[in-house]
């Protein structure tokens, strides 16, 4: 039988209290061979030690129970497990020692084997156990576990490093550490050697021959953790890094997000609040398939709803969501409803029958070059689309309305920032009309939603480049989708109509340094690996965006990081003006839409971009750049 088949069979309880019951005689009779010198045990001293075995066995059998030996999981050794080892030898032996000098008076038991008798007690209950720990860790038993460099040698560096060492994170093995903290310079961890500190991570890593490099600091700050990333690049090893979640703390490895690198951390909402107030509730989500609209339905449908009813006018994408939260959520009452949200009768129809108390507002074009020739389009959706959603959910009783907007409508220069920044000014005109409460909520740039810089970025690294920047003072604000779904759902429990809500997003991101830190996460060198080429701005594009406009008062709110934004009034023309912006889209007139939207909003400048010119990341020509 081979060892490991051995110590599988140990793995179960019978298993393992029968071959701790057997230790017993073989250290009692072991200690007597070890006594005569490993020579033949004299006749009278081996009948007196088989006499009082029955004795030795009961006691010590009895005290190894006691202290539950038995229970612990072999792989999973550890010191406490030892400590228990010599607990159980420390209070048996002298029970068994006190036993046989009452029933021998000592005659015949030398006074070295009942010596020898404890040592091999310990040895043959720790020695197996160790050697299963041994055997079955994945650090030292799986062939082809990858060798992890871990930066941080406090807590969590150790909490993961014991992970990889008792099997729960299984595929990975600890080569070393690196931190920055002087007094724990050459020394252990579980074990595990600190090797140096974080600026010697490529050095270390090629010394341990390392094929993982994992960031076990989630308390650092964002610059910290752009440090820690720009010294690991250099070792062109998959980065990954343990969660911030204290739910997943322990010993849990993930690829570093583009949530780490915001320069913030992300905003945490009540959720209990939203919860208390939207239960209950039948909820109406446009654009539901979306990548926005479809992360909102996966928060709300966590909610105890009256129904959940999913519009959007792509076939398979309802498919997907549909799929996705009836296996997720089978007690759910859910709809789905194929239909555009510009077909008045449709909208009508969807109100009628389900007739929500709260309708979140998503389904939107939202490509800005895409749209910069197609305005009548833009108007459409855009426009059209939110006046015909709001209508419909002020006729059929709905209590609150929720538009989604985006930063781009504060002082638009795109047809898409001028058409969402309209479509506030008709959530504002149907709160002003109704005694649903109509609140808008403008977003920065979501991660990873569809068409986002981050997603485009991903693709382009996985190509091997190059990744295209438009512009090297190019800023954009970020949330992720979660906070972007928070941020709706407090919006319609915090809103008394006619506000906008916004996030505390911090600073602006360089998109830039996002680029190069993409690059980096991927184990590469930006600019040597992977090209970085600046192509110039995109028609419609701005430098940098706001959230607020100067005329507009920011205001705090009840939920920290959640701010409200009060616009100024409408004006009393805007009816009209929409009902004839309505008719130029029907005659599908352009330039008649084009001159309507300019007038509607006010502050819209079109920007025309300047003709492009690829460069790479220094601005330099480029002769030496590859082309797309």
């Amino acid at each position: 039988m081979t060892i490991a088949r051995f110590l599988n069979r140990l793995r179960s309880r019978g298993g393992a209290i029968a071959y701790d019951l057997l230790v017993i005689p073989a250290s009692w009779l072991g200690a007597y061979w070890l006594r005569f010198n490993l020579d033949t045990i004299p006749a009278a001293f081996l009948a007196q030690a088989v006499a009082v075995l029955p004795v030795i066995i009961a006691i010590q059998g009895s005290i190894l129970l006691y202290f539950d030996m038995h229970r612990g999981v072999w792989r999973f050794t550890s010191l406490p497990d030892l400590k228990r080892i010599f607990r159980a030898v420390g209070f048996g032996v002298p029970l068994c020692v006190l036993a046989v000098f009452l029933l021998t008076r000592m005659d015949y038991v030398p006074r070295s084997a009942l010596l020898m008798f404890a040592v091999l007690l310990v040895v043959f209950l720790s020695g197996p156990r160790i050697a299963c720990r041994w055997f079955r860790d994945p650090a030292h038993g799986e062939a082809h576990s990858q060798g992890v460099l871990v930066v941080g040698a406090g807590r969590a560096g150790d909490t993961l490093v014991r992970a990889m060492l008792n099997g729960s994170l299984r595929g990975y093995r600890p080569v070393g550490f690196v931190d920055d903290d002087s007094g724990k310079q050459h020394r252990d961890v579980q074990g595990v050697r600190v090797l140096g500190p974080c600026r010697q991570i490529p050095a270390v890593a090629a010394r341990t021959g390392a094929d993982v490099i994992a960031i076990a600091t989630p308390s650092a700050s964002t610059i910290q953790m752009r440090k820690i990333i720009e010294c690991a690049a250099g070792a062109r090893l998959p980065i990954r890094t343990v969660s911030r979640s204290p739910d997943t703390a322990a010993g849990d490895l993930r690829e570093v997000a583009i949530e780490d690198l915001l320069g913030r951390s992300p905003a945490v909402l009540d959720w209990s609040r939203t919860r208390s107030e939207l239960t209950g509730c039948a909820v109406l989500v446009t654009g539901g398939a979306g990548s926005i609209g479809s992360e909102l339905c996966r928060h709300v449908a966590r909610l105890d709803l009256e129904r959940l009813v999913v519009v959007d006018v792509s076939e398979f994408n309802l498919y997907r969501i549909e799929r996705e939260l009836r296996t997720a959520y089978p007690s759910l009452a859910l709809s789905i409803v194929l239909a555009d949200v510009s077909d008045e009768a449709a909208m009508n129809r969807v109100c009628e029958r389900h007739a929500p108390g709260v309708v979140f507002h998503a389904a939107a074009y939202k490509h800005v070059p895409m749209l910069e020739p197609q305005a009548r389009e833009a108007v459409r959706v855009n426009v059209l689309g939110t006046h015909v959603v709001a209508g419909a959910a002020l006729r059929h009783g709905a209590d609150r309305f929720v538009l989604i907007s985006t930063d781009k409508a504060v002082q638009p220069a795109s047809v898409m920032g001028a058409s969402k920044q309209l479509a506030e000014q008709v959530c504002r005109a149907a709160d002003d009309m109704s005694s649903t409460r109509c609140v808008a909520v403008r977003f920065g740039n979501v991660i990873d939603s569809t068409g986002n810089v981050v997603s485009l970025f991903r693709e382009q690294i996985a190509r091997g480049g190059p990744v295209t920047v438009t512009d090297l003072d190019m800023k954009r604000y970020l949330m992720t989708a979660s906070e972007a779904c928070r941020l709706v759902m407090a919006a319609a429990v915090l809103g008394t109509g006619g506000e906008v809500f916004v996030l505390d997003m911090g600073e602006p991101m360089r998109i830039m340094d996002l680029a190069e830190q993409m690059v980096r996460l991927a184990g590469r060198t930006p600019g040597k690996d992977v090209a970085i080429q600046i192509v110039g701005a995109r028609p419609g594009e701005k430098t940098c965006e706001r959230l607020s406009h100067p005329d507009e008062p920011l205001t705090s709110t009840s939920q920290e990081h959640v701010f409200r934004l009060r616009p100024p009034p409408g004006d009393a023309r805007f009816p009209a003006r929409l009902a004839a912006l309505r008719k130029a889209c029907e005659a599908f007139d352009e330039p008649a839409v084009e001159r309507l939207l300019a007038e509607l909003v006010p502050d819209y400048r079109p920007r025309r971009a300047p003709a492009r010119t690829v460069r790479d990341q220094s601005g330099r020509s480029p002769a030496n750049v590859p082309g797309q």
